[in-house]
């Protein structure tokens, strides 16, 4: 049991186990990040359980020292809503991938974001099938060749943060694997919120996809292919903090912040409890290698949004019944109607 009078640091929560995953692969970043997150929430090891499917990123939970459940190939999400549903005190973290949880896992992906158990999913994105070497997942790229693809993709790439904004997401958000110290705060805000909260991380797969996110990544560019949500900040990014987005009716524009005729009360500020401005956000999806004119890309809060969770309404449900004398096999097995047979 963890001693309640001493703080706890990253290390109380690394495993005996060695990270087996290759040199260079981001998955490295995310598990550091959230030990050193769950460090600073003052989380009890014996009060968190790690669930996870099958893929690379499904095998984190052997490499932190709490509790773990390493599930199969898309069902991460129904075992760690039942785990919160009988045991609602408990810290549930989910890790999965975008093979995982968006094709396989598809359909509970969907449902456990509509349903809001009080879940931290963190969805590692790395565009491809790392761990069965190399196919192309729902969020390849389009024209990108893999082993399965040996032509290019021609399936249009699955947007994460708009499918769940879709399905009724209640806290969603999105991270680089690069960005240690943004990661971890993003880590404990999902946290701290109730509800299901969603973290798409873009995670380098060094062996099969390396560089997917360079555009994102690039010394050079990351200032002009990027922008960082803050809440009540207004949306500038640019190597000179020179670019805003302002709003031309519904369409998000980038305008020049060093042309006297823009003002900078004109732009878009940034509200985390916005929920159509966060479908808008979700949307600014461009491949910045594209020919022409494209929007950043979002990373942070897109939004956040408080509603009652699943194991709340159940528990609540369950407490009435059975003040109401409904709460026993008996009457369960009854029913409302009876009928007498003589």
């Amino acid at each position: 049991m963890t001693d309640t009078l001493t703080k706890l640091t990253a290390k109380d929560f690394t495993s005996n186990q060695e990270p087996k995953w290759c040199a260079g692969c981001g998955d490295h970043a995310v598990l550091q990040q959230l030990k050193s997150a769950m460090a600073d929430l003052a989380l009890k090891t014996e009060e968190v359980v790690v669930v996870s499917g099958i893929g690379c990123s499904s095998r984190l939970p052997y490499y932190v020292a709490t509790y773990g459940i390493h599930g199969i190939h898309g069902r991460a999400l129904p075992v760690a809503s039942g785990l919160k549903a009988a045991r609602p005190e408990l810290s549930v973290w989910v890790a999965t991938g975008d093979g995982d949880a968006l094709s396989i896992g598809g359909n509970h992906y969907i449902h456990t974001i509509r349903r809001n158990p009080d879940l931290n999913v963190l969805l590692l994105n790395n565009e491809i099938y790392g761990l069965t070497k190399g196919q192309y997942s729902p969020t390849s790229k389009i024209g990108q060749r893999t082993v399965t693809s040996p032509n290019g993709v021609v399936d249009y790439p699955m947007n994460t943060v708009a499918l769940t904004l879709g399905a009724g997401g209640t806290f969603v958000a999105r991270v680089m694997d690069r960005d240690g110290k943004f990661m971890r705060e993003i880590f404990k805000r999902a946290a701290e919120h109730r509800g299901t909260s969603l973290v798409e991380i873009y995670q380098n797969c060094p062996i099969f996809n390396d560089g997917a996110f360079t555009a994102f990544t690039d010394r050079e560019r990351k200032a002009d292919t990027t922008i960082y949500l803050e809440h009540g900040k207004p949306l500038i990014f640019g190597k000179e903090s020179d670019k805003g987005i302002k709003l031309d009716g519904f369409t998000p524009v980038v305008v020049d912040l060093n042309d006297p005729k823009v003002s900078r009360d004109d732009l878009w500020i940034h509200d985390e409890n916005d929920f159509i401005k966060a479908n808008m956000l979700s949307r600014f999806f461009d491949d910045p290698d594209a020919e022409g004119d494209y929007l950043p890309r979002p990373f942070g809060i897109f939004y956040a949004e408080d509603r009652f969770t699943y194991e709340d309404a159940l528990t609540a449900q369950v407490e009435k019944a059975q003040e109401d004398g409904e709460g026993t096999l008996e009457s369960l097995l009854t029913g409302k109607s009876t009928w007498t047979i003589k």
